[in-house]
């Protein structure tokens, strides 16, 4: 209702109580005024609405906007900061209603560059030191390498776990998508088992020196490739094994003589450990990869089964010398929340050392992040217009919950002329091979996947991550928006994100009020926690 109807009401009531009154005086006879229980209703209504409008605090400003709505008046510019006990207006407040579909809102990038090169150029600031890799001793070649890949300036991340890997410690390295985690590990591992070549006890009884645990194929032959080039500088050797081809193509991993690195997913290694193919009980390092993953009931029993068989350091000391145990890292994009219970096992929690970045569990401030309800008949259409605005030969990432809807998606969009891969858990893996390598070297524009695709791999070709189907958890939400804006990569990119059920909308409520408030999601686990006392449970794998 607007002004100009609420002062005609007034008016009329002023009009009939002064009609009233003046009836009185003449006849001398009492008059009861009465006005109609809904015209008193909807008069009282309307001054609620007057009030709070008047009350409203006016986060939008001239300016670059933070949040931009359907609704102008929900906005919020990027240099207003809400009170501490100031309660956001969400632009998807009442999108459980079914009359919100095809409201949307946008949470704008307020910077440039990825946070992990920010911070980086700020400590530099702070220091007055433009660190190189050739600050952390590594050995010629390999910083020679690095340049010539025109990679110069390390990280935030690599900055705080190189020194301390290569001083023997463990570590637990939590830190945003695309930050640099491999490096990280993957460079104090190799200088360190170059200078140890040499030495006698190498020589005297080559083995297996290093093994990395990832959860998936894919990312182990993105990590075999990167590791191969650097192993290659010193003539180590690195393999890979990876799960769902049987126990006869993991043996032929083996069968040239046992690599200096490898590179396996969780299945794989505990079939070769079952059949002996291997022994790491000599191991110097072990990476634990896309920990919050790893660390899942999924997973959980493999690791957990894995690390048995792996005598870990609980201290620098030990990782030198006859009879020495392996330094641990655990790396990931969110804080594992079961991570304590297993580490403590095998190793002193106080022995590993956090490595945290100052943006763990933010929002990535560098891309723009879109949220449209729409119904789930419109879907198919809505991406279908969204791929046609699409510049030709930018990654696109289409993510879906289910082996199932990746499938049908794709059929449909084959009817609809779209030229496109598709990667998801349920092939066998003979279909799988090659099909992000097909995707990374720019031989197909879209690839629809399921989350298989949102941990660890290298996308830095994407542009745009379409939420298909809205993803399960703030975690899942996280990496799959990390799958664009990465390190090195050219565009800052876009994430859009199709919100059709109320669960969805809890989630989407979240992510704008931590986005409004400029802080970390809510419910993800921030610190390693001893574990209670508890009863240990047989384990059914072994």
């Amino acid at each position: 209702m607007t002004d100009g109807q609420v002062r005609t009401l007034e008016a009329s009531a002023f009009r009939y109580s002064s009609q009233s009154a003046s009836e009185t005086t003449n006849t001398g006879q009492p008059v009861v005024i009465r006005i109609p229980r809904r015209m008193q209703e909807r008069f009282e209504h309307v001054k609620q609405i007057k009030r709070k409008s008047n009350h409203r605090v006016i986060t939008s400003k001239p300016g670059k906007l933070l949040i931009k709505s359907k609704d102008p008046r929900l906005n919020q510019s990027a240099g207003y900061t809400l009170g501490k006990f100031e309660q956001p207006v969400l632009a998807s407040k009442g999108w459980k209603h079914n009359k919100s579909f095809g409201d949307y809102f946008t949470i704008n990038s307020t910077q440039a560059v990825p946070p992990c090169i920010t911070e980086s150029k700020q400590e530099e600031t702070e220091h007055m030191v433009k660190r190189t890799f050739n600050s952390f001793k590594l050995c010629p070649e390999i910083v020679e390498f690095l340049r010539n890949n025109n990679i110069i300036y390390p990280t935030t991340v690599q900055q705080k776990t190189i020194p301390k890997l290569l001083r023997g410690h463990n570590i637990l390295c939590a830190a945003e998508t695309g930050s640099g985690k491999t490096l990280g590990y993957l460079l104090p591992i190799i200088e360190k088992l170059q200078a140890d070549s040499g030495t006698a006890e190498f020589e005297s009884d080559p083995h297996i020196r290093s093994v990395i645990l990832v959860p998936s194929r894919e990312l182990a032959e993105q990590v075999t490739s990167v590791a191969k080039a650097l192993a290659s500088l010193f003539d180590m050797k690195v393999k890979v094994v990876g799960g769902g081809r049987g126990i006869g193509n993991i043996k032929v991993a083996f069968k040239s003589g046992l690599p200096d690195i490898l590179v396996g997913t969780p299945g794989a290694l505990y079939k070769a450990l079952r059949r002996r193919c291997l022994d790491m009980t000599l191991l110097s390092f072990l990476v634990i990869d896309e920990a919050d993953t790893m660390f899942d009931p999924s997973f959980s029993g493999l690791v957990e089964s894995i690390l048995t068989h792996v005598q870990v350091a609980s201290s620098p000391s030990e990782t030198v010398g006859p009879g020495h145990k392996a330094q641990l890292a655990v790396v990931g994009a969110t804080f594992p929340g079961g991570v304590g219970e297993v580490l403590s096992q095998v190793t002193d929690l106080g022995s590993v050392l956090t490595v945290r970045s100052r943006m763990l569990h933010f929002l990535m401030p560098h891309v723009k992040q879109t949220f449209l309800k729409v119904r789930g008949t419109d879907k198919p259409l809505e991406l279908h217009q969204e791929l046609k605005k699409t510049p030709e030969g930018l990654g696109v990432l289409v993510f879906c919950n289910s082996s199932a809807t990746v499938n049908w998606l794709g059929y449909t969009l084959e009817d609809l002329g779209v030229r496109h891969v598709r990667l998801q858990g349920e092939m066998p893996a003979s279909m799988r091979a090659g099909i992000f390598q097909s995707f990374q070297k720019g031989q197909v524009d879209v690839l629809l996947c399921t989350d298989i695709a949102s941990r660890g791999l290298d996308t830095q070709r994407v542009g745009l991550v379409v939420n298909y189907d809205f993803p399960g958890s703030h975690t899942d939400y996280i990496h799959r928006a990390g799958r664009v804006g990465r390190a090195g990569s050219g565009s800052d990119g876009a994430v859009l994100s199709f919100v059709t059920h109320p669960w969805d909308v809890e989630l989407v409520q979240a992510i704008e009020t931590a986005a409004r408030r400029r802080t970390s999601l809510p419910g993800m686990e921030k610190t390693i926690q001893e574990p209670a006392p508890r009863m240990i449970p047989d384990d059914d794998l072994l």
